[in-house]
């Protein structure tokens, strides 16, 4: 189906620009050929907590319907009293050329004739609770108007790989007993275009120049801050609103595929940063989006995070957790990412995280631990482990929370790595000291070795320590500027010799 979508430039679709691809009027949208039906096993699965990739049932899919081309649009809204598809096929309207979807099991659905990929479209959602109605972006979208434009795209995902001797070597990589160097790259940060207003580099304008620096560095893998769709552009991508959508920010998802591609045929591998833990109040996103709480928890002691403004999945709901785990397999299998790094782990793990007395529910037991999140890791590890053994899950878990790294059967979360917080703030705080006090402080050092083997440790140095105003690393260190390049350099042996 890329043909289809020959309207749009080359130079449009590295941008990420889609103008909107207008169908007049038509007796083709008063033709109502017959749906195709939605596979019952797969709606089942996802009602169920078990479809792991319910992409391919929710969301906009080109099809045929009585050799008719369209698109077969579902949303989950099991809340709502009515939903509508609106978009350039049918010029936005919600009253005479309105486009009505119809339920089934909370799932509503229909096929739209006509509607091609470039399109731009939302979901028109009554609350059955209190006739409130909401224009939604699509939760399962591919694709997204350029920010702060908040339409979803229709799109085709098709990509021609040539990456297959990597994917080749990757199933039989043992990554314990292999080096691991990790570039932590920001697209939007990583080198401008000063030529050009200072603007950012597009996917496929990274592809050439990352891989070729990367290399020559010696890293085996770069990790992208997240690239999923977020509204607020200061955020990092730290708020998503797009589970399934690559940022249109940089370009296509066919150009985010290429950069892959362009790295794994230059022998390094992929990590997404991914962002579980919460999500974005914004009123096209998920937040509310039925008219009830439908992906966050609606108790704020357990559905909103005091610490970033955000909603809070809600780990117990079936539906939820078959869109997560959809969302992890999306990237490892559509995009071919070699490893997910989960954001703020600790977070999910604890009902009490940065709340105060009073502020958060207790567990059945009277505990503080969050046991929806917990078993939705642990299932999270295990579909990933089962499903690809060779993909790496990472986890950024900033307290001693207990076998992290450990198999579920012996009562851990199963995860692959993680990140080891201490080891970092430990020996930053020790090297912004000036040389003369740093022997009263020799503790600070080995310290890492009373718990360094208890996990499957990676030692980050990480945007977390040079954003809100901290500065660089260089700009951390201490002395003159030979100094600071010195203790650098020191910082970087250091880290690279260590057990």
């Amino acid at each position: 189906m890329i043909e289809n979508r020959a309207k749009i430039s080359t130079e449009e679709q590295m941008a990420g620009i889609i103008e909107p691809v207008c169908i007049p009027p038509s007796r083709m949208l008063e033709f109502r050929p017959r749906e195709p039906a939605l596979p019952q096993e797969d709606l089942r699965a996802f009602l169920d907590g078990r479809n792991y990739r319910a992409d391919k049932l929710l969301g906009a899919h080109l099809c045929n319907a009585d050799d008719v081309a369209g698109v077969r649009f579902a949303v989950w809204a099991p809340n709502a009293k009515r939903v509508q598809v609106i978009g350039d096929f049918n010029d936005w309207s919600k009253d005479g050329r309105a486009i009505h979807l119809k339920s089934e099991s909370g799932v509503w659905h229909g096929f739209v004739p006509g509607a091609k990929p470039g399109g731009r479209y939302k979901f028109h959602v009554m609350s059955a609770l209190n006739g409130h109605a909401m224009d939604k972006a699509d939760p399962f979208a591919f694709y997204a108007e350029v920010p702060p434009r908040t339409a979803s795209v229709i799109w085709d995902l098709h990509y021609s790989w040539g990456d297959e001797e990597w994917l080749r070597r990757r199933r039989h990589w043992n990554f314990a007993a292999s080096p691991l160097s990790i570039y932590e790259v920001h697209p939007g940060s990583w080198r401008r275009v000063p030529e050009e207003g200072n603007r950012w580099l597009t996917y496929r304008e990274l592809a050439p120049r990352m891989a070729e620096y990367a290399a020559r560095m010696g890293f085996t893998h770069v990790e992208l801050l997240p690239i999923t769709e977020h509204p607020f552009y200061g955020s990092w991508g730290y708020q998503t609103t797009g589970y399934f959508a690559a940022t249109s920010r940089y370009g296509t998802p066919q150009n985010l595929m290429y950069l892959v591609d362009c790295l794994h045929q230059c022998g390094l591998g992929v990590i997404l940063d991914w962002v579980p833990s919460h999500f974005p109040e914004d009123g096209h996103g998920l937040a509310f989006f039925d008219g009830t709480h439908l992906f966050e928890h609606a108790d704020p002691r357990k559905g909103f995070h005091p610490d970033w403004n955000s909603a809070i999945f809600n780990y117990g709901r079936n539906e939820v957790r078959s869109f997560l785990i959809s969302s992890a397999l999306f990237w490892i299998e559509q995009y071919h990412i070699d490893g997910l790094r989960l954001d703020a782990v600790a977070s999910m793990l604890y009902l009490d995280y940065s709340r105060k007395p009073g502020g958060w529910v207790p567990n059945k037991f009277g505990g503080r631990e969050n046991l929806e999140a917990i078993e939705f890791l642990r299932e999270l590890n295990r579909v990933v482990s089962e499903k690809h053994p060779d993909v790496l899950t990472i986890a950024e878990e900033s307290t001693a929370w207990p076998n992290v790294t450990h198999p579920e059967k012996d009562g851990g979360l199963g995860f692959k790595m993680k990140w080891d917080m201490g080891w970092m703030h430990d020996t930053l705080r020790y090297l912004k000291r000036p040389a003369i006090h740093r022997r009263h402080h020799h503790g600070e050092l080995p310290f890492r070795q009373v718990y360094a083997f208890r996990e499957k440790f990676i030692l980050p140095l990480s945007h977390d320590e040079v954003v809100h105003g901290k500065g660089s690393l260089f700009g951390m260190m201490t002395g003159n500027e030979w100094e600071k390049y010195a203790n650098l350099r020191l910082l970087y042996g250091y880290m690279f010799g260590q057990p």
